[in-house]
């Protein structure tokens, strides 16, 4: 029988597909694409912003409509979250949370033999263990996302996800330390370790997430280990002296930021003022030797002011961000600021955003040509003929001609050339292959 996935949302999400699409494939399945036939479609859904469910709506009901003889499967965030919402969402022939992914070859199997809609919703309970998985591939690539956490206990005035992903949990360090063996083995070179609050990894146990990336630096292998999305109370000075003494660590940190405004940032309920995560990227960039500083920036949340805006503007422009990640503020119904309205218009949030982007764009371009000339190592990933495309440490893209296969192999690069058109630097390799 033929399988496909078509996954939205986060890293986490990328992650646990890969794990069903492991748990299929062992049981006999082929994963094939979702542009092919299959028997089965599983959309892995997003619910962050109403623009991920309406994804999700239109492809449960495109499968279903271009292939009416196979079983559509709803799973992931928007189920949990909005479980009125996904039964009624009839071409789904089985609709099941985030927390049974690793019961879909169950699930499956009873549809197969009753041809009967299942609709199992299972509710996450606070004192939840971290539900078992691992991995041993990744998409046949050498970079692989290996979840950690999930759940988060932020509450957050605007986000849904302590609904759709329960409290936080961690992996075993030593179920860690066996899936990065087995990755290790198949040939992955880089680590990103993710969560849905990554950076409350270990809360409630005897363990942090410097010792994550303790347990994957060990492993002889692995060339990087890489992480995901930070919150920034969470990195403590204790946090940035253990994870300085890993060298295999990558340099760059994603610290959601939200606003640079204290009275939005209070009205969000994020638990740090701009002075603080200010002091934070100070401290990160000291640390570390080009240290990269990425982040996500929301606009228009409910009642965010022009003068507001223009604070967290300001706030952007100083940072001076490698990357920004910016988005329009979308109600979320269920959170306690869907109860206070929103004054921001839809334009108004179009125009903010745009004003944004431009702004953090520039930067970026900066950013990016200041590389030219350096000497960077370069692990490369993918290539389109004799054109590999890699990252350096701090995640800076980087592209070389090479008549020689490269992928996996990290090599010195000299940085000739900026492509803004494409976003990624242009090199020379100097190693010796």
């Amino acid at each position: 029988m033929k399988a496909a996935f078509y996954t939205l949302g986060c890293k986490v999400n990328q992650y646990e597909t890969e794990y069903m699409a492991e748990l299929l494939k062992k049981a006999g399945f082929e994963i094939v694409s979702p542009r092919e036939e299959a028997d089965f479609y599983i959309v892995n859904s997003c619910t962050v912003t109403a623009t991920a469910d309406r994804k999700t709506r239109q492809n449960v009901r495109k499968y279903k409509r271009n292939h009416p003889d196979s079983a559509v499967i709803l799973t992931g965030c928007m189920p949990q979250a909005f479980p009125g919402d996904a039964e009624e969402l009839t071409d789904a022939d089985i609709v099941i949370s985030n927390k049974s992914d690793g019961d879909i070859l169950k699930y499956i199997n009873e549809y197969t033999l009753n041809k009967k809609r299942i609709i199992d919703i299972e509710k996450h309970e606070k004192g939840d263990a971290f539900s078992e998985c691992s991995i041993d591939t990744f998409s046949e690539r050498i970079r692989a996302f290996v979840k950690i956490e999930d759940g988060c206990d932020r509450f957050c005035s605007y986000c849904i996800i302590p609904i759709a992903r329960g409290r936080v949990r961690s992996k075993p360090l030593d179920v860690l330390e066996n899936e990065i063996k087995e990755l290790a083995q198949n040939g992955i070179k880089e680590i990103v370790l993710v969560g849905i609050n990554l950076s409350a990894y270990g809360k409630g146990e005897n363990f942090n997430i410097a010792d994550a990336v303790r347990v994957c630096c060990e492993n002889p292998d692995i060339l990087r280990v890489r992480l995901g999305s930070l919150e920034p109370d969470h990195i403590t000075d204790e946090i940035i002296s253990e994870l300085k003494k890993y060298d295999k660590l990558c340099p760059q940190f994603h610290i959601s930021l939200q606003s640079g405004c204290d009275r939005t940032l209070k009205n969000m309920n994020r638990h740090y003022t701009a002075d603080e995560y200010r002091q934070l990227v100070n401290k990160l960039r000291n640390a570390f030797e080009n240290a990269t500083i990425t982040t996500d920036f929301m606009v228009g949340f409910h009642d965010e002011t022009e003068e507001d805006f223009k604070e967290s503007l300001d706030f952007i422009k100083e940072i001076a961000f490698e990357k920004v990640h910016v988005f329009p503020y979308s109600e979320r119904k269920g959170t306690s600021a869907s109860k206070r309205g929103d004054s921001v218009t839809k334009s108004e949030k179009e125009e903010r955003a745009a004003k944004a982007i431009a702004e953090s764009e520039a930067i970026r371009i900066e950013n990016m040509k200041s590389n030219l000339g350096k000497t960077v190592k370069v692990l490369f990933e993918s290539n389109n003929e004799c054109t590999y495309q890699g990252y350096t440490k701090n995640y800076i893209p980087v592209t070389v001609k090479s008549d020689k296969d490269i992928i996996g192999k990290e090599l010195d690069v000299i940085i000739e050339d900026y492509d803004e058109k494409k976003d990624v630097c242009t090199g020379s390799i100097i190693s010796n292959l």
